[in-house]
Parts: C-alpha cells; sequence; structure tokens
C-alpha cells in the first residue's frame, strides 16, 4: 500500500486502490451474491468460518490453528492491509475486523455500506474468481486477554463497576424477553439496549451514520470513551458492527463477547433481567 487507508473507507475511495499490493478485499456475502458480483480483486470468505460452535454456546471464537488455516486460506499475510464488506449492513464484515483486532493484525477497514454502496455508486463489479496465492498458515497468536474481546467471568467479575457499559445489540424483543432465543430470555443486568440498525443510514445505502450522530446514540445511553463497554447479540454477529464503530469513535476500551446472549443465556449461574 501507497498510504494507509482509514478506518472506514467509502466506496470511491476503494475504488482508487483497486489492484495495489499489499491490499486485500474480503467479501463475506453468501457464496450465491459473491459470484454474481464482487468488487474487483475481491476473495470470498464464508461467514461461519469465523465462528467456533459449542452447543448451546455459538459464535465462539475459533482457536488459534483453525484462524491460522481460514486466514491462510484466502492468501491473508501479516503485511496486508484488509477492507472487507458484506451485504448485510456490516455485521460480517465487522465480525472479521473484530477477529484481525483480537489476533493484532493491526492494518483492516471497513467499507462504508458494503455491496449496496459500491453498487449504488455504479463501480465495476467482476464474476471471475480472485485468483488466491498459494495458501500458507497465516501466523496466529491469541493473547490470554486480548484487549478487544470480553467472556463471562469478566462480565460477572465486573457486572457492579461503575466503569463498566454493557451494550445490547439485539433487537427491543430478544432484550425484554419476549422474544426468547436461549434456555432464558432477557438481557444482562444494567444493560443498556442499542439495537445495532440504529447505526445505519436507511437513505444512504446503509452507510453508517455520520459521526455526530452516531456518538449521540452512545451518549443517550451513557456510554462514554472512558468507559469499558462491552457489545454483545446473541453470537457477536450484530454486535460485532456495534463494536466497530465505538472503534471509530476512538472509544479506547471496546471490547466484544463473542459468546453473547447463547453463552449467557444458556448458563445456569448467570443473573438475567427483563426490564425495559
Amino acid at each position: 500500500m501507497n498510504q494507509k487507508l482509514p478506518l472506514l473507507i467509502e466506496p470511491a475511495d476503494l475504488a482508487g486502490h483497486l489492484g495495489e499490493s499489499g491490499l486485500l478485499i474480503v467479501d463475506l456475502c453468501d457464496a450465491e451474491v459473491h459470484q454474481a458480483g464482487h468488487i474487483p480483486g475481491a476473495v470470498p470468505l464464508a461467514f461461519g468460518s469465523l465462528m467456533h460452535q459449542d452447543p448451546p454456546a455459538m459464535g465462539l471464537l475459533p482457536d488459534a490453528a483453525d484462524l491460522s488455516r481460514t486466514l491462510g486460506e484466502i492468501g491473508l499475510r501479516p503485511e496486508h492491509h484488509v477492507v472487507a464488506y458484506d451485504n448485510t449492513g456490516g455485521g460480517r464484515a465487522s465480525r472479521l475486523l473484530w477477529t484481525l483486532d483480537v489476533i493484532g493484525h493491526g492494518g483492516y477497514s471497513l467499507l462504508n455500506g458494503g455491496l449496496p454502496a459500491w453498487q449504488a455508486e455504479g463501480l465495476p463489479l467482476e464474476t471471475t474468481n480472485t485468483d488466491i496465492a498459494e495458501a500458507a498458515p497465516y501466523p496466529v497468536n491469541i493473547p490470554a486477554t486480548p484487549a478487544a474481546r470480553a467472556d463471562r467471568s469478566l462480565i460477572l467479575e465486573r457486572l457492579d463497576d461503575p466503569g463498566l457499559r454493557i451494550l445490547d445489540a439485539r433487537s427491543r424483543g430478544e432484550f425484554l424477553g419476549t422474544d426468547v432465543r436461549a434456555a432464558r430470555g432477557g438481557h444482562i443486568p444494567g444493560a443498556r439496549h442499542l439495537e445495532w440498525t440504529e447505526f445505519l443510514d436507511p437513505d444512504n445505502h446503509g452507510r453508517l451514520k455520520d459521526r455526530e450522530s452516531l456518538r449521540a446514540l452512545l451518549e443517550q445511553r451513557d456510554v462514554r470513551p472512558e468507559h469499558t463497554v462491552v457489545t454483545h447479540c446473541q453470537t457477536h454477529h450484530r454486535s460485532a458492527l456495534t463494536w466497530f464503530v465505538l472503534r471509530l469513535l476512538g472509544y479506547p476500551d471496546a471490547r466484544g463477547y463473542d459468546g453473547s446472549w447463547s453463552d449467557w443465556g444458556n448458563a445456569a449461574d448467570t443473573p438475567v433481567a427483563q426490564d425495559d
């Protein structure tokens, strides 16, 4: 790369960097969407490969060996700058970026608005498969306590800590416990509800809202940069976008709970609230 790309990149700006060495564009759309037309040079990555299932807990971070193989198969190298996109609101792409952050791969960007925004700009698509360099395992090291990751024990330990904020990115029904998707419905006591779609501008092809609006949504819930902020949904898919927004706004201690409600709501010893 001739220059470092911004954390959030616009389609027209990315178009100016197509074909540059050191750039890896990763498409997290479903396979049939990728085959119908993708950003030139983009490599497909199956979203499920970013998640380890240990029922009833789903959406867990895979171990280092599995991630090494998965990332190596798309040709990722430590020197690459990754631009990720999808066509479903940015949660899938953000989950990849969160994973990269956890393992210490610092060069990454989210394509603002993903494939819909790219298409709305009239930018080129291709249907031919992108050649991937000979697969070699990507060197993955998962720290014992990654700065971007939270787990059940951390939350339980700090549940009464006034410096902790838990952001629940699920629907209102899931939050209140009327839509039950685990052994128990409801939310983590003290959690703030902020459905992930609130960050998106439906009138601008699903791009993120401007930074002032994003910050206002968080501050309305008393979520501020001085807090440790843990985001979760059901499997840390939707909430990965919440994590990305926190990262974009410069929140220094933003964490994703990869077990999310599939872990918390199915555990026997976790407190559950159903208040508004």
